[in-house]
């Protein structure tokens, strides 16, 4: 038996459809898990199973991180690590994280997508690229389904340790025999390629400085032969570019496409040093790319130069990335920070509010090479997420309520709808108990920080 959702009399409904429109005193109506109707609140059926009264709210298509390492929820702020750049904060963290179990691999990734869901995320890539212990990729999968969020599964991987010239300990590597038959078993495990899907598998070697150029390539027929997409870091800070090319003579760029890591299927994460010809490249291409800007920021990666990648073509999405480097995982602040920082590197013009919701949206969607999620109209997916605008943070700002969403406070939200399943309400999640969680996310990083401390 189907069931209906009616949001109705918010104050700006924002579509992110074609003619992006913003419709005052908007309505949707949701049937099962789709979108059925959009438009004025007078224009939609009245009746319906669930009617949300979305008076002072502002509603709008749901978030999409399309980069994250949720397992680091369990290391934020770890004084050794807090101000160094990418590689010293990465060989801080190695030996730490080679002491994951399962148990901190699930609830940690439950952390951070309860997280992500406050904050409007309705969709979330997550990269987990380290295995000890007998942790598989099959604890977050299990995770991100008790909670309902939409997910794409990255199953990273690192195949070339010190002893062969990388970054990671050799005891967190595995061997490229392995990686390539465990992500085979997830793909036919769990990838669905339907319409409206909830879960989906990427894979996704962890960067050039901890796996071969064989395992690159071998893992983009993988990926091709399947149909999943591809995805990992690259170009992410000047050390990263310089190990490009004293090991392979080319720029990250080069490399990628030397792999065969360039398409509409593939994304990379950063790519803040990626010069003038790569964004060319990845513009011809599709290829996508994840913007961290709070990770960059917070590592000293530098400004990635997103509005020259848009307007080249480039397709650009956000990302909160781990939260060690981060150490947030609120996709609206995000959101903000990708605005902010483009004015400080190109400009006050470099990047509006609304332009900063549209890679938040529509954006994230084309990088995850999804048409179904990303927009507020007939036929999409029912992600939606409402926000209150009776705050303080947002007092003397509803001139223009879209702008004051990513000008003001990053808020959480009211109300979000995932699949066509309330999972926020009220400002609480519905699908676990935050409180048990934090305590158990709290006992479980105390032992992971112990556990490095005594040599485990």
């Amino acid at each position: 038996m189907s069931k209906t959702i009616l949001i109705r009399h918010a104050r700006v409904l924002v579509t992110m459809d074609d003619a992006r429109r913003e419709i005052a005193d908007g309505a949707l109506f949701i049937r099962d898990n789709v979108i059925e109707q959009v438009g004025s609140s007078a224009e939609l059926p009245q009746d319906a199973d669930e009617i949300i009264d979305a008076t002072d709210h502002i509603v709008l298509p749901g978030l999409i991180n399309t980069h994250h390492h949720m397992y680091q929820s369990l290391t934020r702020v770890i004084p050794e690590a807090q101000n160094v750049e990418l590689f010293s904060w990465l060989t801080n963290l190695y030996p730490i994280w080679a002491n994951l179990t399962p148990e901190m691999v699930r609830i940690s990734t439950q952390t951070a997508m309860t997280e992500l869901m406050l904050s409007g995320c309705t969709t979330s890539s997550d990269h987990l690229y380290i295995y000890p212990n007998g942790c598989k990729l099959d604890d977050s999968i299990e995770a991100a389904q008790q909670i309902g969020m939409r997910f794409h599964a990255a199953r990273g991987s690192m195949s070339v340790g010190q002893s062969q010239g990388g970054l990671p300990p050799d005891r967190v590597v595995e061997s490229e025999a392995a990686i390539l038959k465990d992500t085979q078993r997830l793909i036919e495990t769990y990838h669905d390629a339907s319409r409206y899907a909830m879960q989906r598998i990427v894979v996704a070697p962890c960067s050039p400085f901890s796996v071969s150029r064989d395992l690159m390539r071998e893992s983009a027929t993988l990926a091709r032969n399947y149909g999943v997409s591809l995805h990992t870091h690259l170009a992410e800070n000047t050390n990263d570019v310089a190990y490009s090319r004293e090991k392979f003579n080319m720029t990250p760029a080069e490399y990628a496409e030397d792999c065969g890591w360039v398409g509409h299927d593939v994304w990379h994460a950063h790519c803040v040093q990626l010069d003038d010809e790569g964004i060319y490249l990845f513009a011809r291409t599709g290829t996508g790319i994840a913007h961290c800007p709070c990770s960059n920021m917070r590592l000293a990666s530098g400004i990635a130069p997103i509005r020259k990648m848009i307007d080249a073509g480039v397709a650009v999405g956000l990302g909160v990335d781990g939260s060690a480097s981060n150490d947030a995982a609120h996709l609206l602040a995000e959101t903000r920070q990708a605005m902010l920082l483009q004015r400080v590197g190109f400009g006050p013009e470099a990047m509006s509010a609304r332009q900063a919701l549209e890679i938040a949206t529509l954006g994230g969607a084309k990088v995850l090479n999804r048409d179904d999620i990303g927009a507020l109209k007939p036929g999409m997916a029912a992600d939606v997420v409402l926000f209150d605008l009776r705050q303080i943070a947002f007092a003397g700002a509803l001139h223009d309520p879209v702008a004051a969403l990513v000008f003001c406070t990053p808020a959480n939200v009211a109300t979000s709808i995932i699949n066509g399943r309330i999972v926020v309400r009220d400002g609480h999640c519905t699908t676990v108990e935050t409180g048990v969680l934090i305590e158990q996310h709290q006992r479980l990083a105390q032992e992971l920080a112990t556990a490095a401390r005594h040599g485990g």
